[in-house]
This record gives C-alpha cells, structure tokens and sequence, in this order.
C-alpha cells in the first residue's frame, strides 16, 4: 500500500510561508453570518456611476469582445496620460509608458517582478495594504517593514526611510493616501524623502490609487517631484474613485524601461486587461468626474461621522484624511486587536479588521471602511459603543 503523499510539502516555500489575508479571514466569517453589518472590506456602497455601465454594455453591442494590445488600449493610455498631466503635470509617453493592468492589484505585483532580483530589499511602511509584502516575497525579494505610529499621523519620515536602507535595498513602497490608516502626507514632506531616494539611487512604487479621496489640502504625485519621474513607477485605477472595483482594471506609468519590463510578464499572463472594462475605464475619465466628486463629497460626511463617534465613545483615533478608511485605537479595551475585532463580530454582528492584518504596527487598532452607507455606519457605531462600554466601565 502506497504511504499517503504530503501534498502540502510539495508546494514552494514561498507561497507556504505566505499568511492568507487577514481581510478575507474575516470576510469569509461574516458570509456565514445573518445580520452583520461589515465594515472590513473596502467595497464602495456606491453602484458605478451610470454612463459607465452604459458604455460597457454599448460596447458589448457593437461587438468589442477581442483582445488589445498587451500595453491596453491606445485610446484609454492617452486618456490615462492627459488625465496625469492635468492633475499634477507629469507627461507620459501612452505608447510606451503606461500599461493597462487587471486591477492596481496586477500592477504592483508585475512592478516587484520587473525589478527585483533573489534577495533585494523592499522597504514598506507598516500599517500597509496587505499585498506589499506577499508581492515582495513571490518576486524573490525580501520586505523590510517600517513601522509608522499615529504619534507621527502614521507617515514615513526621512529618518525612518534611512536608517532602513542597506547595501541590498532597492525599492520603497510610498502609498498615501493610506489604506489602513487613511493618512496623507504633504508635499514638502514627500520631498524629503525623494532627497533620500535620490542620494541612495532607490525606485520607487507609488500606490496612488486613492489619489482622488484626498478630504484636505491636495495630492502629491511623487512622480511631479524633482527628479522622481523616471525612477517612480506609478500605480493607479478606478477601483475606488469611480465605485468601479469588480472592473478590475488599473494602470501603471513608468519610464519605458521599466513599464516594458511588466509588459513582458504581463503579456505572458494576462495578456490584456478586459476590453470591456477597458472602455468603462475611458468613459469614466471623460464623463465621470461630477460623479466622483459626489462619492468624495459622501465619503467626507461619513469620515467625520465615523471620527465622531469613535472618539464620543471613548476610544484614542487618528483623524484620517484620505482613502475611506477609519484606525481607532483599542487599547483602552484591554483586547488586542484579534480579541476585539472577535469578540465584536460574536456579540454586536459588527465585522472590522484587526490591525495586524496590515503588519504588527497595527496592533492595537482596528480598520473600519467607511463605504457604507450613513444607516449602516450609524448602526454600526451604536453596537460597538455598547460593546465598547462594557469594556471601559
């Protein structure tokens, strides 16, 4: 009789060692539950704006079902690069220096492959997205966490930034606004950093893709700082800012070295971008802005309820800016963020996110998206204030 195989042996290393996501961990709790309202995914409530909708279906009618080209469509890149240069003046070439991707989700991940090689560094502010690290470590590479507090509004600071470079170092991740924490940084602040990255000859990956929902003073784009052009490869999509998550579609722009590099990977595995979502894409630069600005408008009123209720309960939180993304602290429960978020989910119907989901500088916080809608949020605050009531008596 043959012994029983240990399939689980036989898979690599990597992707053994590789955590789930702590997001979809609780994500997968809440489907098998009545009754929860969730805050723990970042799913806009929001339905993609109409004339969107419609320029999918118009397109399905007129039979656009083929392939593009591997970069996307030439007509939705130069939409891509006006778009870029009127918001912040940086030019990109769209014939070879943007690439059209399957989410910002793809994006990140063909970057990492483009330019890592076995054992090269990548320096990641914590608390961050879940995929920064997971991508690091598939390309080869190995993360270098840095840890960000509330005390410094959860921004990277120049000193942090050097003391984490060594010789094998080759990236830094810069993603603000910040999902989990909902933090911006300012542009004099941006450039500081850019003065590190420069003296120490470093690529950049700037995760962009909450660009839009900036609630106060204005978006820097780290590839619009002196110097930063040619070495940022720059991240972004309509996920977020046009409610257009299940699209799946995205971009990156980058000198041509580098976007050429990802096409390579990219040709070999996805091959393109649907065109179908393609041209919602290109419908929603041309029409979408006035129904984005209204979702942004929305999202503002539910930030400032969120922060308000939070802190009129009794619990420490930073005042987020950006994304829509809200990071109290939990400490004064005496629960960590497991224990809370847990217990939370058992004895209100109320799903967060523990922070140690976006690296251990989470701990002692919980994320709660706040793309739901205003009843759903009012609910939810008045089930956590009683749980966290019977904790703080």
């Amino acid at each position: 009789m043959n012994a029983v195989t240990n399939w689980a042996q036989r898979l690599s290393p990597v992707v053994r060692n590789i955590p789930p996501s702590g997001i979809r961990r609780f994500f997968d709790l809440v489907a098998e539950m009545k009754g929860v309202i969730s805050l723990g995914v970042g799913e806009p409530d929001f339905v993609t704006p109409w004339s969107i909708r419609e320029s999918c279906i118009y397109s399905l009618e007129k039979g656009m079902t083929m392939y593009t080209s591997n970069y996307g469509l030439l007509e939705l890149r130069e939409a891509i690069a006006r778009n870029i240069y009127g918001d912040f003046g940086v030019t990109y070439d769209p014939r070879k220096e943007i690439v059209v991707t399957v989410g910002v989700s793809e994006a990140m991940d063909l970057a990492m492959r483009a330019i890592l090689s076995p054992g090269d560094e990548v320096i990641i502010p914590e608390p961050c997205y879940v995929s920064y690290s997971a991508c690091t470590a598939l390309a080869g590479g190995v993360p270098v966490p840095v840890a960000t507090t509330a005390e410094n509004e959860f921004r990277l600071t120049p000193r942090q930034l050097e003391a984490a470079i060594t010789p094998k170092t080759k990236a830094v991740i810069i993603a603000y606004p910040s999902n989990p924490t909902g933090a911006t940084i300012s542009g004099p602040e941006l450039a500081a950093l850019a003065k590190i990255i420069e003296q120490y000859d470093l690529i950049v990956i700037a995760d962009e893709i909450y660009d839009k929902l900036t609630y106060e003073g204005q978006h820097t784009c780290f590839s619009s700082l002196p110097g930063m052009r040619d070495r940022t490869i720059l991240l972004n999509g309509f996920s977020k800012a046009y409610a257009m998550t299940g699209w799946r579609i995205g971009y990156a722009c980058g000198n041509p070295d580098f976007i050429g590099a990802m096409v390579k990977i990219h040709q070999y595995t996805m091959l393109c971008a649907p065109i179908t979502a393609q041209m919602a894409a290109l419908e929603a630069l041309r029409n979408g802005k006035g129904a984005m600005e209204e979702m942004v408008k929305q999202y503002n009123q539910r930030r400032k309820l969120m922060l308000h209720g939070f802190r009129q309960m009794g619990l420490d939180c930073f005042e987020p800016r950006g994304a829509f993304y809200i990071f109290p602290s939990i400490e004064k429960t005496g629960l960590n963020c497991e224990e809370f978020s847990e217990a939370l989910l058992k004895e209100a119907n109320v799903a967060v996110v523990p922070g140690t989901a976006f690296g251990q500088p989470g701990e002692g916080h919980i994320r709660c998206s706040y793309a739901a809608s205003v009843k759903q949020l009012n609910e939810a605050l008045e089930r956590i204030a009683g749980f966290v009531s019977k904790r703080l008596s």
